[in-house]
């Protein structure tokens, strides 16, 4: 493939840090020149990551089009979250509950398509356009709202349809045409098929390797840095305490343990209390970290262990960003067999521990497996053990999606 620029909209670039900042970068690294879209703007350790990469930014709408569609996204946000905080109470009916959520699908559509307009203007001869964190409704109206065909990487489904964005999307359903979903897991796809059987899509880890593994000096320094010894065990837990993490079996199996570990904690947001009981525990020493931090700051995180740990509730089966992370970085894990597809690859692998999820004694046992026999280092093959491509493969990957997409090919 040419190395044709990429236009890569990221409507969470403001935000730092993260599983989608990083492969943001890393795409924009491997296509000099691409026009990054971020209409609510871009964190600073992001935007000099960019701008390494000789990638152009655009973070304010470009024409008049794009610039009503993000003024009327901004409005619906605002009403979503005055909603929000006053259908908060569990004795509004369900259905009050859920309709500011079904207005934030709405403001998620008009941000994407004021982005869209922005590519069109800025870009209209573009190779290959993506929306790298998509919203799971209102595909087609997307496309049609914003006036361009492209890609959309669908994670999750954070907030089901109701009735009122149903009929949107079934109005603006001729959009659907102009649009490939791209999903990181097969699980993710096959709900999504299920919701939108209608909707092109193809089934693509998100992550990418972007082959910066840690180096001996960071893992010395990340040692260093929490005064930890060479020869005492370590386990990172990183990210936000969000809902699908299963806190509460970490915190069952830790008051377990029977033998010293140190556990380096980063992220945000973290349960204080929490954090709290755990310094209170005989056999763990705690080393907090509050978030969001720098890439740096987070590879000394990750350099100073001999595991990360990764704890999700069971049926969770979106892609892990912090396993990917650990493995493109060379850190060993220690998993939950939350999603089956995950567990299967990882089964037999020498730098990967799994046990059952929810189960404090089997997470317990892992982490004393830590402590004893510290698991083998992922070599540079494991990234694509795990279906993670190179930032390269992926940018040809989304530029011959595209084509087919602007072809009108049945099959990529």
């Amino acid at each position: 493939m040419t190395g044709c620029p990429l236009v890569l909209i990221e409507p969470y670039a403001h935000r730092s840090g993260g599983h989608h900042q990083r492969t943001l970068v890393a795409l924009a690294r491997s296509r000099p020149g691409s026009l990054v879209i971020a209409p609510h703007g871009v964190a600073r350790d992001t935007v000099t990551a960019l701008r390494e990469a000789d990638a152009r930014l655009a973070t304010a709408p470009a024409g008049c089009r794009a610039g009503v569609l993000l003024v009327a996204a901004r409005l619906a946000a605002r009403l979503s979250a005055a909603g929000q905080r006053l259908f908060r109470s569990p004795r509004w009916p369900g259905r009050l509950r859920r309709l500011p959520h079904q207005v934030t699908l709405i403001a998620r559509c008009l941000v994407e398509a004021a982005a869209l307009r922005c590519a069109r203007r800025l870009e209209p001869a573009a190779e290959t356009v993506v929306i790298l964190t998509a919203s799971e409704a209102l595909h087609g109206a997307a496309a049609l709202l914003g006036g361009h065909p492209h890609l959309r990487f669908v994670h999750e489904a954070v907030t089901t349809e109701d009735a009122t964005v149903r009929l949107l999307g079934r109005l603006a359903r001729r959009g659907e045409k102009r649009v490939i979903a791209l999903y990181p897991t097969q699980a993710v796809g096959d709900q999504f098929a299920t919701a939108f059987p209608d909707l092109p899509a193809v089934v693509r880890a998100f992550a990418v390797d972007d082959g910066r593994r840690l180096t001996d000096a960071e893992c010395d320094g990340g040692r260093a840095a929490f005064g930890i010894p060479a020869a005492e065990a370590v386990v990172c837990l990183v990210g936000g305490w969000w809902p699908y993490k299963d806190i509460t079996t970490i915190d069952a199996a830790l008051s377990r343990l029977k033998e010293p570990l140190h556990l380096v904690v980063t992220g945000a947001p973290l349960d204080d209390a929490v954090l709290e009981r755990w310094r209170s525990l005989h056999d763990l020493h705690l080393h907090v970290v509050p978030g969001p931090v720098a890439e740096s700051i987070l590879r000394l995180v990750y350099g100073a262990s001999d595991a990360a740990l990764v704890a999700r509730h069971p049926g969770v089966a979106k892609e892990s960003g912090l396993v990917m992370d650990a493995v493109r970085l060379g850190v060993p894990l220690a998993v939950s067999d939350h999603d089956p597809e995950l567990t299967a690859r990882l089964h037999g692998l020498p730098w990967a521990l799994t046990f059952p999820a929810g189960d404090p004694d089997g997470l317990a046992d892992a982490l004393h497996t830590v402590v004893r026999q510290p698991p083998e280092h992922p070599g540079p093959e494991a990234p694509r053990l795990l279906g993670m491509p190179s930032a390269a493969e992926q940018a040809d990957f989304l530029t011959r999606t595209f084509a087919c997409l602007r072809t009108k090919e049945p099959r990529c």
